[in-house]
């Protein structure tokens, strides 16, 4: 097993680039990927870095050079042949041959496209600009970087038997998550937590606790190099950025209407089984359910990512009742700001209605709450979104108007389209 606390002493070491591989990112962005390569592969589109936690100040934590140095390497980075042979011959859902070898082709050919990085405000501004799948691409690994670096900095100053001592207490703390989850009868979970993550070595670290402490419970992990590396289960399915910059690029207020199911029609084209879940809170759950069509109720599954988890799990529930759907045959995937607490809760709550599945984030790779003075290593909330698509700014309203993004002339009109009314507020943690 490696020593981390070793490693982050020796963290200058060019054997640990933050970000190591192309394929160090989440399963469904290549899913994604995948599915925009083909719709639309030209339309052009702009990333931005938002930091929700105005109080974490990146720019006078995270060295400037540092990050350019990081983010320069990712642009470096290609297909190695072996993760390309994964890619093209593993088995994914059931499924082999995911990937088609157009896509392939593109993929092992592919770098990274440029970046453009300012400070204002003590903050970064970070932003990838270009084909949209191509600029997608970034959002994972940029996350990625500026989370470990934050880290990074927070501990430099320690000593060796300090790290020693911080990393044997955070080791702790998950094992005794673990020991609390594996008490769930049929416990069905996976890693979603590379985004924010506190490292990547760390993140390696709990995918492997979980794969020895919880058995055939830990499901596999969203990062696809973990996956590949620890022979897991690749997890994931598709995300809200496709509805925003469909909606982005929707004429009318018809067309907008509209869009989140094109989305999901051109998914369905791809995509069956397990591969078949639902987001429906990118413009709010109760109205995407309300207006879907009939076909949507025969996919597998939902997930909820946002507001009330168990609010959004009923909301589903009741849904699929009105349309004579097999409550035992559905899945609902809850993935928003999880730990034990909630996961035991809602375990307890839904799993003897239906199936149940647990995307468990950044509260497994990233908690180190109290154990640095000040808090300096406490997680916080920072996304990389697609800001505009052809020119044209994106929304999302989300069942918690706490992580609302987009001009507010924009959020009024698009609330007004898809009938959103008051939201309750939800702390958002991460």
């Amino acid at each position: 097993m490696v020593d981390i606390a070793t490693r982050v002493w020796n963290h200058k070491w060019k054997i640990d680039p933050i970000v190591r591989s192309l394929i160090d990112t989440d399963f469904y962005k290549l899913l994604m990927c995948q599915s925009v390569f083909r719709n639309h592969p030209k339309t052009q589109v702009t990333f931005s870095l938002i930091n929700r936690t105005k109080s974490v100040r990146l720019a006078e934590l995270v060295d400037e050079g540092e990050l350019r140095e990081h983010l320069d390497h990712v642009r470096s980075l290609s297909l190695s042949r072996g993760e390309g042979t994964w890619l093209r011959g593993n088995t994914f859902y059931g499924k082999r041959q995911m990937f088609r070898s157009d896509f392939m082709e593109w993929f092992e050919n592919l770098s990274l496209p440029p970046y453009h990085l300012e400070k204002r405000d003590g903050q970064y501004e970070l932003t990838f600009e270009g084909a949209w799948p191509e600029v997608m691409l970034w959002e994972i690994p940029a996350l990625a970087i500026l989370m470990e670096l934050r880290s990074r900095a927070a501990m430099k100053d320690m000593g060796k038997f300090e790290l020693q001592v911080l990393y044997a207490r955070a080791m702790t703390r998950t094992w005794q998550k673990v020991e609390h989850l594996r008490e769930l009868d049929n416990l069905a979970l996976a890693d979603f937590g590379t985004r924010r993550r506190h490292s990547f070595l760390w993140q390696d670290w709990c995918v492997q606790a979980m794969t020895e402490g919880l058995g055939d419970a830990f499901v596999g992990t969203s990062n696809c190099l973990i996956a590949k590396n620890r022979d897991l289960e690749a997890i994931g399915t598709n995300a809200h950025e496709l509805p925003m910059v469909y909606s982005a690029l929707a004429e009318t207020d018809e067309e907008l209407a509209q869009a989140p199911y094109r989305v999901l029609s051109d998914w369905q084209d791809e995509h069956d089984g397990n591969l078949r879940i639902i987001l429906p809170d990118t413009y709010g759950t109760e109205n995407f359910l309300e207006n879907a069509p009939d076909w949507l109720a025969g996919w597998t599954g939902i997930r909820i990512d946002s507001g009330d988890p168990a609010r959004g799990a009923e909301t589903a529930i009741e849904w699929w009742k009105s349309r004579g759907e097999d409550l035992s045959q559905k899945l609902i995937i809850f993935s928003d700001g999880l730990d034990v607490d909630k996961i035991a809760e809602l375990h307890a709550k839904f799993s003897d209605t239906l199936r149940i599945s647990f995307g468990w984030g950044t509260m497994m790779t990233n908690d180190f709450r109290g154990l640095m003075p000040g808090d300096t290593l406490a997680p916080f909330s920072v996304v990389c979104k697609a800001v505009s698509a052809n020119g044209k700014p994106t929304v999302k309203l989300s069942d918690n108007p706490r992580k609302a993004m987009g001009p507010a002339s924009e959020i009024a009109r698009y609330k007004r389209v898809f009938g959103v009314g008051e939201q309750e507020e939800m702390e958002v943690v991460v």
